[in-house]
């Protein structure tokens, strides 16, 4: 019993033994690899045939950070650190060479650096030796986002690596783009037509605007119309009585009637005559007669018609002064000067009628767009108030600068029969400066600002890449395009912000 009581404690110490030493076999296979192992990873890849060293890296796995912190890629003790320097000067690639970690003169290796991105030719790189690291031939272009291939010669060996760099990139699936309203537009040729926007304002076209005078001295007995109101041509606007108007009714009356008897007389002379009972001298008395009575009849209706009286209507009897005051036109009064009771000469101004069916935008021209500025050119006014626009012709420039303003005015004739447009509103006017043809252009919604840079996104397959830009002349719609782009690639367009926010989420935006 004893013996068996000294054997429990060593059991027991033996089995916690056995726990301890499992559960430290256990951490030691699951515990996280260092960034040693990871460059052991890296660089432990199987040789292609003739090569020294070849490496693809494995999904989820990333090159080693150097000491300059770059990417570093090692393989049979050479080691090739690829940095990216942009401190006061274009991105340029800067490569470091090391023999079993210790850094080695950059002439001891040749390397060459090529690298594809979506959407464009692979940009091969060659490298002198500059101090302690070889530079690169080329700038390195923006965004930082493609697939390297670094190929080294060293003690007559090549070696190869490959590893990728991602940046202001975003996979989206066609159909999440009808989701977010995005749209898919192609770069290409395009005619820019940059507009030019002066100021303006509304004013009552000249052409047809009426002053409204009496033709008459008078006394005004009715007054119909005012200030304001849209009249019909012939309605009237004001009656008066006058004298003079009287007495050319009077005698008109008196040439009717002297005529009718010069008429009987005549017929009755001349059946006499052909029945030769009277002289033929007594005929032609009467025939003289008669034309003298028809030309005073004649005299006294032009009179009455210059006046715009009627001669014919027979309202006039009941009172030979009244007198109705018509508009000449369709439009709006836009100024009245006459009162009942009024004593009127007959060149007194006392309505203005407008016809607003057209009418006019004065467009102030500074002296340096006279040149751009021409009649017939189309002109798009817009209202500065409220929604109305329309599209009119440049009739008139004037010739004079103004002394005190120095500036031209162009008149553009607009519709306005709906009567969306008012004399006064303030507008301001877009027109073609001129027509340029350009190689590559693109929508100026698609124009995003990423960071330092100005960009679209264009598509690759199922991805979107940031494309930072050098634009040119714009109209607003479309953008000229410099460099960075190239007719046929296809961008976003219409909801493109939605991307930007994507790539915000991702954090892949370069800093």
């Amino acid at each position: 019993m004893k013996n068996k009581n000294r054997l429990i404690p060593i059991i027991a110490v033996i089995a916690i033994g056995i726990v301890l030493g499992s559960l430290i076999l256990t951490l030691d296979k699951t515990a996280p690899p260092t960034a040693a192992d990871a460059a052991a990873e890296t660089t432990g890849a199987k040789d292609a045939p003739g090569i020294a060293g070849s490496r693809k890296p494995q999904p989820g796995t990333e090159p080693a950070i150097g000491r300059k912190g770059g990417k570093l890629l090692t393989t049979d003790g050479l080691g090739v650190e690829v940095t990216i320097f942009e401190k006061g000067v274009p991105p340029q690639f800067r490569l470091y060479l090391y023999e079993n970690g210790k850094l080695l003169a950059p002439s001891s290796a040749k390397v060459t650096v090529t690298l594809s991105r979506l959407g464009k030719p692979a940009q091969v790189y060659r490298f002198r030796p500059e101090a302690d690291y070889l530079i690169g031939d080329g700038v390195v272009e923006e965004p930082h986002s493609f697939d390297v291939a670094v190929a080294a010669e060293w003690k007559g060996k090549t070696f190869q690596w490959n590893y990728s760099h991602a940046e202001a990139r975003v996979e989206m699936p066609d159909a999440m783009l009808k989701n977010m309203d995005i749209e898919i537009r192609t770069a290409g040729p395009e005619t820019i037509r940059p507009m030019l926007k002066l100021p303006g304002e509304i004013i009552y076209n000249e052409h047809t605007v009426v002053l409204v005078v009496p033709r008459l001295p008078g006394i005004v007995t009715a007054v119909y119309r005012h200030h304001g109101q849209e009249v019909k041509k012939g309605e009237v606007l004001a009656e008066i009585e006058s004298q003079m108007l009287a007495d050319l009714r009077s005698q008109y009356l008196v040439s009717q009637r002297r005529l009718g008897l010069a008429r009987t007389t005549f017929e009755r002379e001349k059946r006499l005559w052909e029945e030769k009972i009277t002289a033929k001298q007594d005929y032609l008395t009467a025939q003289k007669l008669l034309n003298e009575a028809e030309i005073a009849v004649d005299l006294a209706t032009t009179k009455l018609r210059s006046l715009g009286v009627r001669p014919e209507s027979r309202s006039f009897r009941e009172n030979l002064a009244r007198y109705e005051i018509q508009a000449p036109i369709s439009g709006l009064i836009t100024a009245k000067a006459i009162a009942q009771g009024q004593t009127l000469k007959e060149d007194d101004n006392i309505y203005t009628v407008a016809d607003v069916s057209t009418i006019w935008a004065a467009i102030t021209v500074y002296p340096k767009d006279l040149a751009v500025v021409k009649v017939g050119q189309k002109a798009t006014i817009k209202a500065t108030a409220f929604d109305v626009m329309g599209v009119g012709d440049i009739t008139y420039i004037t010739t004079l600068i103004g002394g005190q303003t120095r500036t031209a005015t162009a008149r553009v004739e607009l519709e306005n029969k709906d009567g969306r447009w008012r004399p006064g509103m303030f507008v301001n006017a877009e027109l073609t400066a001129e027509e340029i043809p350009v190689a590559v252009a693109v929508s100026a919604e698609a124009i995003q600002t990423l960071g330092d840079w100005t960009v679209v996104f264009g598509r690759y397959g199922q991805y979107f890449e940031a494309r930072p830009l050098e634009l040119g002349r714009s109209d607003g719609k479309m953008i000229e395009v410099l460099k960075g782009f190239r007719a046929g690639e296809q961008y976003a367009t219409g909801n493109s912000f939605a991307i930007k926010a994507e790539l915000g989420k991702a954090g892949a935006i370069h800093e």
